[in-house]
């Protein structure tokens, strides 16, 4: 598969993930790309442990890509905190009330 199609797939797929899990991802077209393009490679490289057949690295289809990315933006949600906002001062309160 030519590196275009890898790429617009993985938007796709990227986009799809991104759907499904809610938040704020600060990721543009080529953020949300690699993130398709990652989710195939770790979907692909988890369906394949399961199904006994070791540990390699490897793509995977549609499904196992959005499964793999839905993955990756979790573990992002749990770890790297999920776009979590600053805690708001005081007098950003205070302002808001006027």
């Amino acid at each position: 598969m030519g590196l275009l199609s890898w790429l617009i797939m993985g938007l796709i797929v990227g986009a799809i993930a991104r759907l499904l899990v809610r938040g704020p991802h600060n990721l543009g077209c080529i953020g949300t790309s690699v993130l398709g393009i990652l989710g195939s490679i770790v979907g692909g490289t988890l369906f394949n442990a399961l199904a006994g057949n070791g540990f390699e690295l490897r793509s995977t289809g549609f499904l196992g890509a959005i499964a793999g990315a839905v993955i990756l933006l979790v573990l992002a949600r749990l770890f790297g905190g999920g776009g979590r906002r600053a805690p708001r001062r005081f007098e950003d309160n205070l302002d808001r009330r006027r």
